[in-house]
């Protein structure tokens, strides 16, 4: 495993290297990414990760402060699983260039977590359109736990460059919470919280079938959640896989929820 701390020396390790497999990451290395990696290796000859928390996609200074970091416990994660390569660049090597082009959302998808996020997607495409220019892999492979952060950048990376962006389904621990590197901030009774949050979604998802009018069912029990789980609730929307259009219909489509545990800002989708 080759540990790559700048742009300069990554350029050069990767002259003679194809079919190259990317996971980015913001480090804290759970079981989540571990199967994005052990899916890289399986499609492409060789997987190259990322550790780098992002400063611009973050509108809170400290959520990004709180981000939870432990590279050296990355790095033994990493190197079990025969990782080819590691960038951990800093700031400065990522954004030492201005982007020619500002990034900026459609209306349209100012949605979800765009509405809630000032600035947050337009600073994960912005990273990730420097990555990708950067490392150009043959397939970068994505959590569909932040669906729609794969589902913007899959539409900005695809139509740019040769790059395919993979979706990977959700790993949960056994109390079926979706792993993310934000558990870690979570103390053991809001981890029963977010289980018993995970439960509810279930029902809710269950009678949506059985309903004439699921955005008043919606609201209903988003109030409901709200009482019963003591949490802050961003949206509990029925959205459409393919055009994350509000969905009327069971077919193709997920339960999506953004909430608050102790000010750590959990997402899901079921």
């Amino acid at each position: 495993m080759k540990i790559i701390l700048n742009s300069l020396i990554l350029k050069k390790e990767l002259k003679e290297i194809k079919n190259l497999g990317f996971v980015p990451t913001m480090g804290s290395i759970h079981k989540g990414h571990e199967y994005l990696i052990k899916k890289s290796k399986k499609e492409c000859k060789n997987t190259l990760v990322s550790i780098y928390v992002n400063p611009t996609q973050f509108n809170n200074l400290n959520d990004y402060k709180k981000y939870p970091k432990d590279t050296r416990n990355d790095l033994k994660i990493l190197k079990k699983l025969k990782v080819d390569l590691v960038f951990i660049p800093k700031t400065e090597d990522i954004y030492k260039k201005r982007g020619t082009k500002k990034i900026a959302l459609s209306q349209k998808d100012k949605i979800l977590c765009a509405k809630y996020r000032k600035g947050h997607f337009e600073g994960v495409i912005d990273v990730m359109d420097r990555l990708t220019k950067l490392i150009m892999p043959s397939k970068i492979f994505m959590g569909e736990k932040d669906y729609q952060q794969y589902y913007l950048l899959k539409k900005y990376i695809e139509r740019k460059y040769p790059s395919k962006v993979i979706n990977c389904k959700t790993i949960r621990d056994d109390k079926s919470i979706a792993l993310s590197s934000r558990n870690l901030l979570l103390k053991p009774k809001s981890l029963v919280v977010a289980a018993n949050v995970v439960k509810d979604l279930k029902k809710i998802k269950k009678n949506i079938n059985k309903q004439k009018n699921i955005k008043i069912y919606l609201k209903k029990e988003s109030k409901s959640l709200v009482k019963k789980n003591n949490i802050k609730l961003d949206y509990l929307e029925f959205r459409n896989l393919k055009t994350l259009k509000t969905s009327n219909t069971f077919k193709n489509s997920r339960l999506f929820i953004a909430y608050y545990l102790q000010n750590v800002r959990l997402i899901d989708n079921l």
